[in-house]
């Protein structure tokens, strides 16, 4: 039996740009998101001679779902093609699947539309090739380069070191490590040794060092205060970089309760706005595909009823956010109705399937019913999937972090099931590798992430899946 790999989605954490609030880094995040929206303006401007509400409208939920716009700078101009012309393919499908099905397009004018299409993409690879070219510039008016030094030769301090090496566009000058291990422990040869911790207060003041990064491990707290006790006499920007941000974090962010720091280590994307969008956008698209599927309903109800007996909707019990239980709807699709301490995952030729539940099964028309779990605030379009009772039971034994899925609502779709990780988990290292796509949703979640599987889960259920019995 092959081994299940995790999700290959970038892992947040050190990975994320160092220094995100200078000018450059603040100018991309907002570079996309503007030039999408005033190229609309512009297009409106030209076609229909000002901007009328239905224009400001759409400009909103444009820049709900592009703001932040991801780096980009680093990437080959190949990458930056092709991530600008898929995620605009993806957001412009979108937008059109919905006009067209409330009939919200008809208020536009169509050679508008077809103009902005076309051209959005072009002003952003524009404004993106644009920027790499003004970056240097843009570094310059921050000032001079940062003489830098690190407090600590261990994981995240050489982890930070890679960083600011490789990125161009930080204005930041490494000049080395200090540390009081031996020199036979240093695990790198890459940067100097300037000396040890109680050389760097003098070190500081006669190199002029801008920035001090303290990689030092949380065990030595007391080094750090006599650290930072001492570095008062100078002028140096300090920044501690904690040994936590090791771990395997889940939305992991600095905030504050009144003047008190605190840090995210295990958190939920959907807080404040993130939360409203999920929210909204769940019951646009429930609603929406409840009222263009409700005759398949109806056909699939009569087709369970009349090909065996027993009821239509089959009811399990299942966690929902924060563990909680609640009740998920499917089209019955087997003989039985099993919903108790113990419960037998479907298998290939499983006799308890009737012919009729296994086309269900097959095409995941069984799942349609959950689009009124979504309504009713149990579910979520996109999420981890929801495991019977007491499948969760067992496996939260097994798997090391198997709750934190539960930090949002499970979800019709989700992150794991297209990536192939459907229907029966006859090993524990399926299961744990379903595991792992839905922790790397929650740390990854936006809502182009959300488009991207929808789209996909439309792409497999057309396609079919092997391992859906």
């Amino acid at each position: 039996m092959p081994r299940y790999k995790s999700a290959p989605i970038k892992r947040k954490g050190l990975s994320v740009a160092i220094a995100r609030d200078n000018l450059l880094y603040t100018t991309e995040a907002l570079l996309d998101p503007l030039v999408i929206v005033f190229t609309l303006w512009a297009v409106a401007f030209l076609k229909n001679g000002g901007l009328e509400p239905h224009y400001l409208i759409l400009s909103l939920i444009l820049f709900s779902l592009t703001f932040p716009s991801a780096s980009k700078i680093n990437l080959t101009s190949f990458e930056v093609v092709s991530t600008v012309m898929i995620n605009w393919v993806i957001i412009a499908g979108l937008l059109v699947l919905f006009g067209t099905a409330t009939d919200y397009i008809t208020l536009f004018n169509t050679e508008a539309i077809i103009t902005w299409a076309w051209l959005t993409p072009l002003c952003v690879l524009t404004a993106d090739f644009a920027l790499r070219a003004v970056a240097p510039l843009m570094i310059k008016l921050q000032g001079p380069v940062k003489r830098t030094i690190i407090v600590g030769m261990n994981e995240q301090g050489l982890s930070l070191a890679d960083r600011l090496a490789d990125n161009n566009y930080i204005a930041a000058e490494l000049l080395g490590f200090f540390d009081d291990g031996p020199k036979t422990a240093y695990p790198s040869n890459d940067y100097p040794m300037l000396g040890r911790l109680n050389d760097i207060s003098t070190y500081v003041k006669e190199h002029r060092v801008n920035i001090i990064y303290l990689a030092l491990p949380s065990s030595s707290q007391d080094e750090i205060v006599r650290l930072l006790d001492e570095l008062k006499d100078t002028t140096a920007s300090i920044y501690f970089v904690p040994d936590i941000f090791q771990a395997d974090l889940i939305q992991a962010r600095v905030g504050q309760i009144e003047d008190i720091p605190v840090v995210a280590v295990c958190e939920t994307p959907f807080t404040g706005f993130n939360g409203l969008i999920k929210r909204t956008a769940d019951i646009l698209f429930a609603l929406l595909i409840l009222i263009l599927i409700s005759p398949i309903l109806l056909i699939i109800a009569l087709g369970v009823k009349l090909t065996s007996p027993g009821p239509v909707i089959f009811k399990q019990r299942r966690y929902g956010l924060y563990g909680e239980e609640i009740l998920v709807y499917k089209f019955r699709s087997m003989t039985v109705c099993e919903d108790g301490g113990k419960v037998t995952q479907a298998t290939k030729n499983d006799q308890r399937i009737t012919p009729f539940g296994a086309f269900l099964r097959k095409t995941s028309l069984d799942e349609l019913p959950q689009f009124i779990n979504v309504l009713q605030g149990r579910m979520s379009i996109v999420g981890p999937r929801p495991h019977a009772v007491a499948h969760n039971e067992m496996y939260r034994k097994l798997i090391k972090g198997y709750m934190v899925r539960h930090k949002v609502k499970p979800g019709i779709t989700g992150w794991a099931q297209v990536n192939g990780l459907r229907g029966e988990t006859e090993t524990l290292d399926k299961m744990k590798a379903r595991i792992d796509y839905d922790i790397d949703y929650l740390r990854n979640w936006s809502p182009k992430l959300d488009i991207y599987i929808i789209l996909k889960t439309v792409m497999v259920v057309l396609k079919g899946q092997n391992s859906a019995y």
